[in-house]
């Protein structure tokens, strides 16, 4: 049977939060084995399509397909074994504060699988030196700085060898050095694994240099797509403004909010 070269595919896709409208048919095509970014300003969305895709939010309309499964018609049983595939980095880290980052790492791999002991000791250590932080493995969340917590959480993501990697902004709290070593590592295990990655970030100019494919998400639509240097000289207002960081433009800074002068009861 031949693979479809589609991983994730999300067709006239709707959501809301109360009378608010987030999505509004919203299409999007994320290829296997590739590294998609999607990015906009903050209260875009951005996070919230991951959780549609992972079925942890389910959409008013439309349909989420991953791997040619809808995957918000799966029984919880499958939608528990479906997760088993996909890796989730949390933005804010999501660790478990009562147990070591070694346990951290290793948790996934208790919970999903019967392997030995010294096996699930090697792969842990594996992955923690693949972030840097195998010197940690002893230490406790309470004991990390944040961009350390960070790293630690992608190691839990990766631990179970996941076939679509889901990135919620990556580099929060990361040194100049240490974020040019994971944009350099997320590229390399999707060249020597096959993994498909999902990158949700504010940081324009590091994550359109591995993309393969950007889309830029505003006022509930897909506003702009393409390659990173098609989107880097897109003369379409609302790509243009975010990408290069223009302060004036067609995206209100302001939350939507009653007249001004109402609200002071002028």
């Amino acid at each position: 049977m031949v693979q479809s070269d589609v991983m994730v595919d999300i067709n006239d896709v709707y959501f809301s939060r109360g009378e608010r409208e987030i999505f509004s048919g919203v299409d999007l095509t994320i290829r296997r084995g590739k590294i998609t970014a999607i990015m906009g300003p903050s209260g875009s969305g951005k996070t919230t399509l991951l959780k549609l895709i992972g079925a942890q939010l389910t959409p008013d309309s439309g349909s989420i397909f991953v791997d040619k499964i809808d995957m918000h018609s799966l029984s919880h049983k499958a939608l528990y074994k479906m997760r088993q595939k996909m890796g989730f980095l949390f933005q804010s880290g999501a660790l478990f504060t009562n147990i070591n980052v070694f346990e951290n790492v290793a948790f996934p791999l208790r919970e999903h699988t019967n392997l030995p002991e010294d096996m699930i000791r090697d792969l842990v250590l594996v992955q923690l030196e693949a972030v840097g932080l195998r010197g940690a493995r002893d230490l406790m969340p309470a004991e990390l700085s944040g961009g350390m917590a960070h790293r630690v959480s992608l190691a839990r993501s990766l631990i179970m060898n996941p076939e679509l990697m889901m990135y919620d902004e990556p580099f929060t709290g990361q040194d100049p050095i240490t974020m040019a070593r994971l944009l350099q590592l997320i590229k390399k295990l999707n060249a020597i694994l096959g993994i498909t990655s999902v990158i949700v970030s504010h940081d324009v100019v590091e994550t359109a240099g591995i993309a393969d494919y950007i889309y830029i998400i505003a006022n509930g639509k897909i506003v702009g797509e393409g390659e990173s240097e098609k989107i880097m000289n897109d003369n379409n207002p609302w790509v243009k403004q975010f990408v290069h960081g223009l302060a004036d433009g067609v995206m209100p800074f302001h939350y939507p909010a009653n007249e001004y002068k109402e609200d002071l009861g002028l």
